[in-house]
């Protein structure tokens, strides 16, 4: 079955995304009317690495979300379990020093990273309490996470709008452009079953990150979520 359920597990999840690789960063770009660059631009501002910081930027698919953080001149680990989306990755950026990993079991000693990012990843681990603080474990004392997810639109009636588009426009978009359809349908129910920008708060908080805050983007559809690690 190509699509995942959402019991999300890591085999499934990880298939659907072998199969959307090849046209992933296209599609996205379409479907979020090129929003995603300007998420992209708030997540390098939230995180703002430093140069010479290494910056672990875990589901980062095919890499491009990785780029700005190289571009800054900080060391950044592209990560994600989906092989297909790696090996893409590496044929699009073969600069970038990507790795296999799963976010809930991370192949990185302890306090390696000063700072560690997801991008419209956390959603699709089955445990997400158990990936942040694995994100805890890797980042150094004092160093801090950024978390870009879906969420929820803070006007109802754009609320109502929103959650119409994802469930029929959305699927139909993406089988015009050529990705797998099914797929972009579990992407549309995970992010309406997903918690609301206090609710993910409290995963972080949960997880032991502290000095948690969020930043809504276009409306509400995304947020972004800080937190530290105590030093």
């Amino acid at each position: 079955m190509n699509r995942a359920s959402l019991d999300k597990q890591p085999a499934d999840v990880a298939r659907m995304f072998d199969d959307v690789a090849k046209r992933y960063d296209l599609t996205n770009d379409v479907l979020s009317l090129g929003q995603d660059r300007r998420w992209r631009k708030v997540v390098l501002g939230s995180v703002d690495p430093q140069p010479g910081e290494t910056v672990l930027d875990i589901a980062a698919g095919t890499g491009t979300s990785s780029v700005p953080f190289k571009n800054r001149g900080a060391h950044v680990v592209p990560a994600d379990f989906s092989l297909g989306m790696l090996r893409q990755g590496v044929r699009t950026y073969p600069d970038l020093a990507f790795a296999a990993a799963d976010a809930m079991r991370l192949p990185f000693a302890d306090a390696v990273f000063d700072a560690v990012t997801m991008s419209f990843g956390l959603r699709n681990v089955s445990d997400p309490v158990v990936a942040l603080r694995e994100f805890l474990r890797v980042t150094k004392p004092g160093g801090r996470l950024v978390v870009c997810e879906f969420s929820t639109p803070t006007n109802p009636v754009f609320r109502k709008v929103y959650s119409e588009y994802l469930m029929q426009a959305l699927p139909k978009i993406a089988r015009r452009v050529g990705s797998n359809a099914e797929s972009y349908v579990y992407l549309a129910e995970s992010i309406q079953s997903w918690p609301d920008q206090a609710g993910l708060a409290g995963l972080l908080q949960d997880a032991g990150w502290s000095s948690v805050e969020w930043r809504n983007s276009s409306g509400g559809i995304v947020a972004m979520h800080r937190g530290h690690k105590a030093p």
